[in-house]
């Protein structure tokens, strides 16, 4: 697991309209972690709610996030913008990463929204090689870090737009072993994925997008470790089913998107219904989200 990080908001900024950037760093002056384009952060805000974020910017001693307000949510953009200012004291897990930046010939950047947070330092970390960036938002005052974008890179690479996206004029001429990287909201996302080859398209998703049809059925699980079976109903999910068995493990978002309680899979076949691991990996059996996944067969076997 992890360790915890004891932080402090070093700087807030006003980045757009409903748009927050925090600066964090160690409460004690120490390096922090050192990490990579597409890295994210679980950032613990108060008892219960903890919340991943995409990191944006930083240096060794520095991170930077960046929070959109939803004022429908689940509470955590509420109390980060009502609650921390300069000098707050909190606690983060991290950094880990299900969004790299891979090697590639050339790159089409693809950003809806306060999906631009992984994007930024995906584009300095490409800086040699060719790319583009189609950022879109509802207006231009909602786009966050939009003078940032056109000052640091060269013109005709940023290609900011209010209202829908030209998504085919601007994947239309992709080659071979290009990749495209895209992050932002669901319709965005599911727009991308119908015009991108699935070996070409890399996601970031902030929220699910799994669905499944019919009803699930009870399984055990062997926790291989402590030599214990339990059994998971049709109704709930294999961490719920550990949390009841008083079995430690780590876990965030209860959603399959953050990867904090992904576990390795001894035996058995799961039901991947999380929205992280590729196909490949899928295939390999190697790890699970328990968060979300269930299971094909009678029983799966955990490393736990």
């Amino acid at each position: 697991m992890t360790d915890v990080l004891d932080l402090v908001v070093a700087d807030r900024r006003q980045e757009a309209v409903g748009v927050v950037s925090l600066v964090l760093r160690a409460h004690d002056s120490r390096p922090l972690p050192v990490w990579e384009a597409g890295a994210h952060i679980d950032l613990g805000l108060r008892d219960g709610l903890e919340r991943q974020y995409s990191l944006c910017g930083g240096d060794t001693h520095s991170w930077r996030i960046a929070v959109l307000r939803e004022p429908g949510g689940r509470g955590g953009s509420e109390f980060v913008h009502m609650t921390l200012r300069p000098g707050t004291r909190v606690r983060a897990r991290g950094p880990r990463n299900h969004f790299p930046l891979e090697a590639a010939p050339a790159y089409r950047f693809i950003a809806g929204g306060i999906g631009i947070t992984p994007i930024l330092p995906m584009l300095e970390a490409a800086s040699q090689t060719p790319w583009t960036l189609l950022y879109g938002g509802r207006s231009r005052d909602a786009m966050a870090f939009t003078e940032e974008l056109t000052a640091r890179h060269p013109a005709g690479r940023v290609l900011l737009h209010e209202g829908i996206l030209d998504l085919s004029s601007h994947l239309e001429d992709l080659r071979p072993g290009e990749l495209v990287y895209a992050c932002g909201p669901p319709a965005l996302l599911e727009a991308v994925e119908s015009l991108v080859p699935a070996e070409s398209l890399r996601i970031e998703r902030f929220t699910s997008h799994v669905s499944h049809e019919g009803a699930d059925s009870a399984f055990e699980v062997e926790l291989a470790q402590s030599r214990r079976m339990v059994r998971v109903s049709a109704s709930e999910s294999i961490l719920t089913a550990l949390l009841a068995a008083d079995v430690e493990v780590p876990y965030s978002c209860t959603e399959g998107i953050c990867g904090t309680c992904e576990t390795r899979l001894l035996a058995g076949d799961a039901d991947h219904r999380d929205n992280l691991l590729t196909p490949q990996e899928r295939a390999t059996g190697e790890t699970l989200m328990i968060c979300v996944s269930r299971s094909l067969t009678p029983r799966l076997t955990l490393d736990l």
